[in-house]
């Protein structure tokens, strides 16, 4: 039943909150020594990924999605970031998030409410605002 829902939430593009622990063999070459996930979303096939040091945004690419690019962004590069909540005429809450020495802000679209204001908060957590 949960791999059926995340297929849906996957295919509606919502963001949802992921164990944890499913990701901890495929991080284990990507996190230095003593750096744990302590939260984790996917979008559609996308990870974003917090550790207390850093974001990790994991771009799945190609049709298997076995090849992935990793975004390594240190808090301290993060310039502010801006959430949209849905109204009534959009169709998706959309996440802002800018990023030091680059001109457009990484984006995300999120089709409802709920994990868009579970990652601004985290972010709010991490970066001290």
């Amino acid at each position: 039943m949960l791999a059926v829902m995340r297929l849906l939430n996957a295919i509606l593009g919502d963001a949802s909150e992921i164990d944890i622990e499913a990701l901890e063999k495929e991080f284990a070459r990507v996190l230095g020594e003593g750096e744990e996930i302590e939260k984790a979303f996917v979008l559609v096939r996308d990870l974003i990924v917090f550790t207390r040091k850093r974001m990790i945004l994991v771009d799945k690419q190609g049709l298997t999605g076995k090849r992935k690019e990793y975004h390594s962004i240190p808090y301290r590069s993060i310039v502010h970031f801006s959430a949209e909540s849905l109204g009534h005429f959009d169709l998706d809450a959309e996440l802002k998030i800018w990023i030091h020495g680059q001109a457009e802000p990484k984006q995300f679209s999120f089709r409802r409410d709920t994990s868009i204001l579970e990652i601004q908060r985290t972010l709010a957590t991490y970066l001290g605002g």
